[in-house]
């Protein structure tokens, strides 16, 4: 069975990773758990409460094929977690990793897009991480990017992150394309 970590931060955008974890638990089987910083609850932006499953420390990378990153106000407000060592056990262990808006430019800080092609909100907002050397492979482009396993999107593309995780996953089968084509159709005009 697939597994994916969901990484929450205080405050993060659950609009983000809302149809890839409706899609994948429900329609296609995938096991997911939640972890924040210290396994205690945290609230969304969007004022939902959750109780994740454990703490980052506790997540055991090995069981899981992918780490799903949403952005938030977290880094905003200066108070997200450092996630650069969560972020260098997944990709040692060949994971896929994913992540949208805010935590693309996350992921920018730990060098992991420097030899990857990728998005994200805006090139600026990578370029505020020092370790961040990846200009070159930026796409400026609405949808998500998909790169040896690296998936990026900007905040306001969670259907194509969605999609491209799927794929980097092996999860994307006619089942799982009937069931999200749908999400799609108000993008395409009448």
């Amino acid at each position: 069975m697939t597994r994916i970590a969901i990484a929450l931060t205080p405050d993060y955008a659950d609009w983000e990773i809302g149809l890839l974890t409706a899609v994948a638990r429900s329609f296609l089987g995938t096991d997911i758990l939640t972890a924040s910083p210290d396994g205690a609850p945290l609230t969304s932006m969007g004022g939902l409460r959750v109780t994740p499953d454990l703490a980052y420390r506790d997540l055991a990378v090995g069981d899981f094929d992918a780490l799903v990153i949403p952005g938030g106000m977290s880094w905003e407000k200066g108070t997200a977690p450092d996630l650069t060592d969560l972020v260098a056990d997944f990709a040692q262990r060949k994971a896929v990793i994913g992540g949208i808006c805010a935590a693309a430019s996350a992921l920018a800080g730990t060098g992991l897009l420097n030899d990857v092609a990728h998005t994200g909100n805006a090139l600026l907002s990578h370029k505020a991480y020092p370790a961040y050397r990846g200009e070159a492979l930026y796409r400026d482009q609405p949808q998500a990017v998909s790169d040896k396993g690296i998936i990026t999107a900007p905040g306001t593309s969670p259907f194509t992150f969605a999609v491209e995780i799927l794929k980097a996953l092996d999860l994307w089968t006619p089942d799982a394309q009937a069931e999200m084509v749908g999400f799609s159709a108000e993008h395409h005009p009448g």
